[in-house]
């Protein structure tokens, strides 16, 4: 049996071996390259450096020699074609200066279905209208720091494996299982059934102050809106719960990010006091 083959030197900006890496801020011909191929990109050494220990499987890597340096042999280890290329190259590739001198294609996966993703978390995020991928990278950066098993989408929300919410994510959406929850907000009615509770944090002077959260005894899922809006009506009213951040006067509400990041570490502190 023969190993992963050596990195690969590329030194032409239009090799076709590299069309999973061309213009990535042409979102247009990313749609479609990403379609055609079902993959992915993950942009940045800590990113990769979480897609070499996740479930996905890496499709090419594309790295200058002191990025590889710097993965080591992870890469290679794959089995997925490794090409090196100068700064200069890069560049002309991705169509941006690429700092980190990395960026990996992943194979995007089926969807997942919500049910095995709800089994037997103990904390959720739900997320609500949030089509700015840079907030909802930070969602999932937020879930993975504050214990969150699973996250659920509605189907309206930004694509969690867009470049850039994988990136702002700090490559944190690869290790927290999600899923889209539809139809919306009827499927919330499934939570219930395996036993959640549905919490929506608002900034509604009715609801509770955030400390209700101490009070449930059981799995939680946490549902946020975007920022703006906020959380439909019909999803207000389909909330076992709905808690509020006590802030400043003058201060009505924060970037939903920042809400989730209170409102979740509440939820630990809630599972070990």
């Amino acid at each position: 049996m023969t190993g992963p083959g050596p990195p690969v030197v590329v030194t032409d900006p239009a090799d076709p071996r590299l069309v999973a890496f061309t213009r990535l801020t042409d979102a247009e011909l990313r749609r479609r390259v990403e379609a055609e191929h079902g993959l992915f990109v993950v942009e940045g050494i800590l990113a990769i450096e979480r897609l070499l220990t996740s479930t996905y499987r890496p499709h090419s890597f594309l790295l200058t020699e002191r990025a590889l340096a710097r993965l080591g042999d992870g890469p290679r280890a794959t089995g997925a074609p490794v090409y090196i290329a100068s700064p200069e190259l890069l560049r002309a590739v991705v169509g941006f200066e690429l700092h980190r001198g990395a960026v990996a294609a992943a194979r995007r996966p089926a969807p997942v279905d919500p049910a095995e993703v709800i089994e037997g978390a103990r904390r959720l995020l739900v997320v609500e209208g949030v089509n700015d991928a840079e907030n909802l990278g930070s969602l999932f950066r937020n879930a993975a720091a504050f214990g969150v098993d699973a996250v659920l989408l509605d189907p309206t929300c930004a694509d969690p494996l867009y470049r850039r919410a994988v990136r702002v994510s700090m490559g944190h959406v690869l290790a927290v299982p999600f899923a889209r929850l539809a139809p919306w907000p009827a499927g919330l009615e499934g939570l219930r059934r395996a036993g959640v509770a549905v919490v929506a944090l608002t900034p509604h002077p009715e609801a509770e102050p955030i400390y209700g959260i101490d009070s449930i005894d059981g799995p939680v899922a946490l549902v946020v809106g975007a920022e703006g809006p906020g959380l439909h009506d019909s999803t207000l009213g389909a909330a076992d719960l709905r808690v509020r951040i006590p802030m400043a006067a003058g201060v009505d509400s924060l970037n939903v990010a920042t809400a989730a990041a209170v409102a979740l570490h509440r939820l630990a502190e809630r599972s070990v006091g």
